[in-house]
């Protein structure tokens, strides 16, 4: 979850194997080359998207293995040692086993999808019931082995994918302390930006949006409650779908809220986070909220790639959602250009949702996340390490210097002296944020200007990693549709100063087809997407 926007509104928001070595591109003048190394490594899987890897297996080139082997010794050699991402919090120890079971169904003729064989990192608040914890990146459930896989989990083996590992986090998904630095956990440390290694990630899928950009995954998956997908995928230069709530089951995800909480993918390409996104939906028995899906969701949202996407949409452009940082505004009128020499109409909206919702986002959160990690706790079973949040700050503060380093639990401590789900407040912030996001917000705007989708900035350049003063997030636009759980695309939308900056595409529930369209079609105009080559700072 994305967390900066909150107090100023009181709503939260083995072996490497290297195939060339080549002179590090000086993209941005103002990039220090005095620190940066030398050579830049790629290796053979560099950029491949799903269907390039679904192809290479299928003519005898790659394995399964041979693919995960890759990945793991890129890991090895870029995140744990060399740059140092620290984006990788866990690593699935059958992995390798895993995938030779996949070439035998393979060379036995069956391929389960387009994700058979395909590598996958899970962010680490996400259960897997096997021999790799899941801990929200908290030293307080350490050791903690889920009962059984969370829906997105066993959509994922259905699929055939391969789940490498886990990401490293924001702590609680960033729901811990208003001076937090997104990226941060006890239990992982602090996730850098690969394009800038001082910079931060964002968060909360902060692991998640570092490892899938620097490549040592194919795709990853993220969780969003407002900003998490989207702002760690603008940060780091890739594609994020933030999907209505209720496509994908939320069961086995560790909570902040039931209002807005989802899983979506992370990826280099919008075509392959339409992939991942397909194989995810489905009716979860675990989460009533999926019910509402049925007869909206698709198996296979690739279908709605289409290069001429932007032919006779209408977009309005959110004009409240920038003015925080002129280069940002720059890069948005550069898309906006593109957009409408595309043959897109671009309509200019004041606001997006009206004012008045006031504390009542941040109420709603308060209450839910109390109600929902309790209940997960509970579901640990009598082996669980804690068993209500009460338990949790009482660890925290208990360890002080190992869990709370360098910044408090406040956010903890304010959810745990709400009641519970049954009071007043908590009905009536719930009835405002809904009301005001969706029928009087993004509903009645699209309505009125007959719109496809709503655009705005993700979100500013990376800010330099700061673990004593927290975050310094600028500006953004993932707060409407996060409220009214609505989706929301993001896409690479050019640099400054050698760091990425995402432009999102948002609107009604369940438009996830529309908006892949028309995100696709502005990816393949633009074509924004570099790899990263792991700068050590900008030069001042």
């Amino acid at each position: 979850m994305k967390r900066k926007k909150f107090l100023s509104s009181f709503a939260i928001i083995g072996v490497f194997h290297i195939l060339v070595l080549s002179s590090s591109c000086s993209n941005q003048s103002s990039v220090s080359q005095e620190n940066s190394k030398e050579e830049h490594v790629t290796f053979a899987l560099e950029e491949l998207t799903v269907a390039q890897l679904q192809e290479g297996m299928a003519s005898g080139k790659y394995t399964a293995k041979s693919i995960a082997q890759l990945y793991l010794d890129r890991i090895a050699a870029i995140d744990q040692n060399g740059p140092k991402l620290n984006s990788v919090i866990e690593l699935n120890p059958d992995a390798l086993s895993i995938a030779d079971q996949l070439d035998q169904e393979r060379k036995e003729g069956k391929v389960r999808g387009p994700l058979h064989g395909i590598p996958v990192l899970i962010k680490d608040n996400i259960d897997t019931s096997d021999k790799m914890t899941t801990t929200a990146g908290t030293l307080v459930l350490q050791g903690s082995i889920a009962p059984q896989d969370s829906y997105v989990v066993q959509k994922l083996r259905e699929a055939g994918a391969i789940i490498l590992g886990k990401t490293n986090l924001s702590e609680w998904a960033n729901f811990r302390s208003t001076r937090s630095s997104s990226g941060w956990s006890g239990r992982g440390g602090q996730t850098r930006n690969p394009y800038i290694l001082n910079r931060n990630p964002c968060g909360s899928s902060s692991g998640s949006g570092a490892a899938v950009s620097a490549n040592l995954c194919a795709i990853a998956i993220g969780t969003e409650t407002n900003g998490s997908i989207v702002c760690p995928s603008s940060s780091n230069g890739v594609v994020g779908i933030k999907p209505t709530v209720g496509l994908v089951g939320r069961s086995g995800i560790i909570p902040i809220s039931i209002t807005q909480d989802t899983a979506g993918p992370m990826a280099r390409t919008v075509s392959d986070a339409a992939t991942l996104l397909g194989a995810l939906t489905g009716i979860d028995p675990r989460d009533d909220r999926t019910l509402e899906s049925e007869g909206k969701s698709f198996t296979d949202y690739t279908q709605f790639l289409d290069k001429d996407g932007l032919k006779g949409a209408r977009i309005g452009i959110g004009r409240n959602f920038m003015g925080f940082h002129e280069k940002v505004d720059t890069l948005m009128e550069k898309a906006i250009l593109a957009m409408k020499n595309a043959g897109a109409t671009i309509i200019d909206l004041d606001e997006v949702t009206p004012n008045g919702m006031g504390r009542a986002g941040f109420d709603v959160l308060l209450y839910e996340f109390k109600d929902g990690v309790n209940k997960y706790l509970a579901s640990l079973g009598p082996n669980a390490p804690v068993k209500t949040l009460k338990e949790v700050i009482e660890y925290n503060e208990n360890n002080r210097d190992k869990s709370m380093p360098f910044f408090e639990q406040e956010i903890l401590v304010m959810a745990e002296e709400k009641g519970d789900l049954n009071d007043e407040e908590y009905k009536k912030a719930l009835d405002t944020i809904l009301r005001l996001s969706r029928e009087e917000g993004i509903d009645k705007v699209m309505d009125e200007h007959q719109l496809d989708a709503i655009i705005g900035p993700t979100g500013g350049p990376a800010w330099p990693i700061d673990v004593i003063n927290g975050d310094h997030f600028g500006g953004g636009s993932s707060s409407p549709a996060a409220r009214a759980g609505y989706p929301n695309i993001t896409v690479p939308a050019g640099f400054i100063n050698g760091l990425p900056v995402g432009i999102s595409f948002f609107g009604r529930a369940y438009s996830e087809p529309t908006l892949i369209k028309l995100a696709f079609a502005y990816e393949q105009l633009t074509e924004h997407r570099r790899a990263p080559e792991f700068q050590e700072h900008i030069a001042f």
